[in-house]
């Protein structure tokens, strides 16, 4: 006979075992609670010392299938921290409530509830909806269809988290909730910075006063591989909990956070498990950007050009690994002093090597205009500034040329003008001249 199935990974369940809290109290309100929140901010939250105290109510980006899955777990899903040496299984139990969207109504009061401290997002750099001056584009269809249902009245449904996150902050202030603290966590620079830009284009596009508002936004930097997980993935946790558990993610062993800005409400003890309070978050943020970054799109440009699929894999191609520390020698100068760069670069070399993440070099290379401006062409004019031939950023540029015209990975840069919008003269020569010489 065929065995019956697992059971379904369940909150009562684990904490009957004494595997799991019941619920916390609500005063996390996060948007974006794809696989790298339950990777990351979740996971922290459910490793503070005071973590009974911090539930968190998360919100989908747009699809419901997420908030499906830990509705019917009751929040709870298992993480796979996938070593070298092998797979550690933790439950995660942070998360309280999980809900579509499109929930607006339940959203807004969440926000407005004066027991809610934190507001906290991971909703891609695609999710601010930003124009080329880093203001929020008002011309995007979504913004103006947000902004006209605004207008109108109280909308059934919104499409952006910014016009989202304002009309609940407005409601915040209209009731008196007190002070709150709004968290982006995605690879934007200066990210708390963008969202306040943004919340302040959508209150003064209908007229609001959002300076009479008591919102602190914090900036962060972030970071942990977190791959797919796969039927693989679900089939090992199955075998290693007994249970099914649909919600479950896998990531690497390592992780990092470093945040700067206030918590006027309040917040969890996240630095128990390793977050970072800083002043200064410019040094962190451009760490990982240039070097980590940088780094994945040295080797995915070099690597697909010599037939690696992974990031481990180019990892042991001695060719793309002189391109990267080429590179990596040029973009630590870049990054500059207050970043620990040295030490940082030797956890790349092992989070790089680890051939168990199966991280995919044609994942990486995708939207490479966006990528190469932000993550290459600074670390080509910091090396310019320095009197330095910048010849490690130039031969990522040179491996982008050969590869495009080879169609070895998906075509993001189409024109010369399209990689190097905002670069020096210079710069564009020199850009121009490893193109040509490619």
């Amino acid at each position: 006979m065929t065995p019956p199935p697992p059971p379904r990974l369940t909150r009562d369940a684990l904490v009957e075992a004494g595997r799991a809290r019941r619920p916390a109290p609500i005063r996390i309100v996060h948007i974006g609670i794809g696989a790298f929140h339950r990777t990351h901010q979740a996971w922290y939250t459910s490793r503070a010392g005071d973590a009974e105290n911090w539930g968190i109510a998360g919100f989908t980006g747009r699809s419901p299938g997420v908030a499906d899955q830990l509705a019917a777990q009751g929040g709870v899903y298992t993480l796979v921290e996938r070593g070298r040496d092998g797979d550690r299984f933790h439950i995660v139990d942070s998360i309280s409530e999980a809900r579509a969207s499109v929930d607006l109504d339940r959203f807004v009061a969440l926000v407005s509830a004066p027991a809610t401290s934190v507001v906290s997002m991971t909703i891609t750099e695609a999710g601010y909806y930003l124009a080329a001056d880093g203001r929020l584009d008002t011309d995007h269809p979504d913004v103006v269809a947000d902004l006209t249902a605004l207008r109108d009245g109280r909308p059934g449904v919104l499409h952006t988290p910014a016009a989202r996150l304002t009309l609940a902050l407005r409601d915040r202030a209209a009731k008196g909730a007190g002070p709150i603290a709004v968290v982006p966590c995605d690879n934007l620079p200066d990210n708390g910075r963008a969202i306040e830009r943004s919340v302040t284009d959508v209150a003064v596009a209908l007229g609001w006063d959002p300076t009479a508002w008591q919102v602190s936004f914090v900036s962060t930097s972030i970071d942990r591989i977190t791959p797919h997980t796969t039927p693989n993935d679900l089939r090992a946790v199955e075998d290693a909990t007994g249970f099914r558990d649909e919600a479950a993610v896998v990531a690497e062993p390592f992780s990092d956070w470093v945040l700067a800005g206030d918590f006027p409400a309040g917040r969890p003890r996240w630095e128990d498990t390793g977050a970072r309070f800083v002043g200064d978050i410019a040094p962190f943020e451009r760490r990982k950007l240039l070097m980590l970054n940088g780094g994945h799109l040295a080797l995915a440009f070099r690597g697909l050009l010599r037939g690696c699929t992974t990031v481990a894999e180019a990892m042991g191609d001695p060719a793309c690994r002189v391109a990267l520390d080429r590179f990596w020698d040029e973009a630590e100068r870049a990054v500059g002093a207050g970043a620990e760069t040295a030490g940082y670069r030797r956890q790349l070399v092992e989070r790089f090597e680890n051939d168990r993440i199966g991280h995919r070099l044609d994942q990486i290379a995708v939207d490479t205009a966006t990528k190469v401006r932000l993550r290459v062409l600074p670390v080509l004019s910091a090396e310019r500034e320095v009197g330095g031939l910048a010849d490690g950023a130039l031969g990522v540029i040179r491996d982008w040329s050969v590869g495009a015209r080879r169609g070895a990975f998906p075509a993001g840069i189409t024109r010369l003008d399209d990689l190097t919008s905002g670069a020096t003269s210079v710069d564009r020569e020199l850009i121009s001249a490893a193109i040509v010489a490619s």
